[in-house]
């Protein structure tokens, strides 16, 4: 009868599966890598509706805004500028024709800084009057990560009147940076709103026209 050595029979079997078992585990996590979530997602975030416009329009060179007195001030809006901020309750509910819903909270460029520009303030003005609520300006521009944790806290839609040149930074830090259709930057134009939407903690981007002056596109 055959001598049983060390590396046949069971023992061998045994010493065969504990060297293996690392190979498998292994080849699973090569099978299965780690789920990653979609651009632009947020899993376990609460639905909202965040629409961004840039202040209505502003001097150009060598011309002059004016301020809430009457008084030149080239950090306020032109004279279009003055009546798109007029116009721009048309634009929101519950108004018959409104193409935007109501917002329950409105935000605008601020931050109560000596010389910072009102444009933002002077543009949602109006609008907030008509909706019998308060211009939030506690922000300034470079505040973006800190506008948008009090943008995201508030009742929704909310509504961000803000620089042309901080609206990537406002977008990045709602991580909504990477939506299909975003453009890198804002367009060189004043009659835009740009409307993001999270729904089951992934966000969506609509571009919409305000049509609210004679030679809006």
């Amino acid at each position: 009868m055959p001598h049983a050595t060390a590396g046949s029979g069971p023992r061998r079997r045994a010493v065969l599966a504990a060297a293996l078992a690392p190979l498998a585990l292994a080849g699973c996590s090569a099978e299965e890598p780690a789920r990653r979530p979609a651009p632009g997602s947020q899993a376990g975030a609460k639905d909202a509706l965040v629409m961004v416009i840039r202040h209505a329009e502003k001097p150009y060179a060598g011309d002059t805004g004016t301020d809430d007195e009457g008084e030149d001030d080239p950090g306020s809006l032109a004279g279009r500028g003055r009546r798109r901020a007029e116009e721009l309750p048309r634009l929101f509910g519950p108004t018959r024709g409104a193409a935007l819903p109501r917002p329950a909270a409105v935000f605008a460029a601020g931050g109560g800084k000596p010389g910072t520009p009102a444009r933002c303030r002077q543009t949602v003005a109006a609008l907030a009057t008509a909706l019998h609520t308060p211009v939030r300006t506690e922000f300034a521009l470079g505040a973006e990560p800190a506008l948008v944790r009090a943008v995201l806290a508030a009742p929704m839609p909310v509504l961000v009147c803000w620089e042309h040149t901080g609206v990537p930074r406002l977008v990045r830090a709602l991580g909504a940076d990477r939506v299909l259709g975003l453009p890198a930057t804002w367009p060189d134009r004043y009659d835009l709103v740009w409307m993001f939407t999270r729904r089951q903690g992934q966000w969506s981007f609509r571009e919409l026209p305000q049509h609210l002056l004679p030679g809006d596109a």
